[in-house]
């Protein structure tokens, strides 16, 4: 007699997943110095997958094609570095000018601190003399941290380019590797789902980069009205740290400010570089990346911002520019995967009945509960007018 397999209780299976997904982050948080590459090498490789078939078909073999399409990027990071540079050079040309600026700022601000709290000029300097020196306590950790990075970086900067080459290179051995990884699954749906994979993460990096050109452009117009000096500088840095979501565009604006501050005579002009890279992001968050980058990538703002604390915690900076990215590939398998459908849905954004005013009853009817409803309505509206006779009753008695 054949016994028939015993179900697991759920709690078990409740912790083994958890366990499972403990040791998953656990290892992850172990080998970043190889996955970060990793992971920047293939969002670099899905944005080079065009011009490499493009070079392709114009008769250059796969493994040249592969190679230019990488020396394309190294160019175009290479001249948005030089240009950050250059400018930072030049700027620091006026750096005297703007120094006696900040310090004749520093003096206002101490004045007012006397006048409002009855600071002294030289409390205030003991305080910062105190911070200081609380600073150069610690500088050799932080010459370590530097170095470390710096370390870091370079390791970066020669292993994602070659990642990104063998990613181009290889890309049809690796689609294979998935078909026989899961041999079970039908061939079409991992075929499909690889496919989608590459269309939503091209659509974030192509929506990405489109997008980082205007805003470029409207930060340098707001600026260059305003009479701010190096406004294509500060304007492209303010649109280069939208890698980092719904924060960038603040923190850029930190910077043209200060600058505003010390070379301007008023400080309406701070204020006004910051009110109008404000509209900017206003702009970019509701109007040009919904139209741009549309519905292709869709993680409502809820999970997107989770996604992005939990990146920053496991991988420092580089898991805030990852984190989208790696959500929306989540998303995508989770949709691909029955059993983890309702968190591919909860990843995702809400259909518009989710939104309007009687998105309950929308729902129910949809859940086919809509019985339940109107036994609810109905049992609400007798108890209603059971408590409007209660005093009617008590009168006449």
């Amino acid at each position: 007699m054949q016994e028939t397999p015993t179900k697991r209780p759920y709690a078990l299976e409740l912790a083994a997943t958890l366990f499972a997904l403990a040791l998953i982050i656990a290892l992850m948080y172990a080998l970043q110095s190889v996955l970060v590459p990793l992971m920047f090498s293939i969002l670099i490789a899905i944005s080079l997958y065009p011009v490499a078939r493009f070079l392709e078909r114009l008769r250059f073999g796969k493994a040249f094609s592969a190679l230019l399409a990488v020396i394309l990027a190294i160019a175009i990071i290479s001249g948005l570095i030089w240009f950050i540079i250059h400018q930072v050079i030049v700027i620091g040309r006026d750096g005297t000018e703007i120094q006696s600026k900040f310090l004749s700022i520093f003096d206002t601000i101490q004045r007012w601190l006397h006048d409002r709290f009855g600071l002294e000029p030289t409390e205030v300097a003991e305080r910062l003399r105190g911070q200081a020196n609380q600073f150069l306590s610690n500088a050799a950790s932080h010459i370590t941290a530097a170095f470390g990075s710096i370390g870091n970086l370079l390791a970066g900067a020669v292993l994602v380019p070659l990642f990104s080459f063998f990613l181009l290179y290889y890309r049809v051995f690796f689609r294979e590797f998935f078909f026989r990884a899961f041999k079970s699954t039908p061939q079409e749906r991992v075929h499909n789902t690889l496919n989608k994979i590459y269309t939503v993460v091209q659509s974030y990096l192509l929506g990405l980069v489109t997008v980082m050109g205007i805003v470029a452009i409207l930060n340098t117009v707001g600026l260059l009205l305003m009479g701010i000096q190096y406004a294509w500088f500060f304007g492209t840095l303010a649109s280069l740290l939208m890698l980092l979501p719904y924060i960038g565009i603040a923190i850029g604006s930190i910077l043209p400010a200060l600058f505003a501050l010390a070379t301007k005579d008023s400080s309406w002009y701070a204020i006004g570089v910051i009110a109008w890279f404000q509209v900017v992001q206003f702009l970019e968050g509701n109007v040009i990346t919904p139209n741009i980058v549309g519905g292709k990538v869709s993680i409502n703002p809820l999970m997107a911002i989770i996604s992005i604390l939990l990146g920053g915690m496991l991988f420092g900076l580089a898991g805030l520019i990852l984190a989208l990215p790696i959500t929306a590939t989540i998303k995508v398998l989770f949709d691909a995967i029955p059993s983890m459908n309702a968190f591919g849905f909860l990843i995702g954004e809400p259909e518009k009945y989710h939104l309007k005013r009687y998105s309950t009853k929308i729902l129910l009817k949809r859940w086919n509960l809509r019985d339940l409803l109107e036994a609810k309505e109905r049992k609400m509206k007798e108890e209603i007018e059971r408590k409007a006779e209660e005093p009617d009753s008590g009168k006449q008695e």
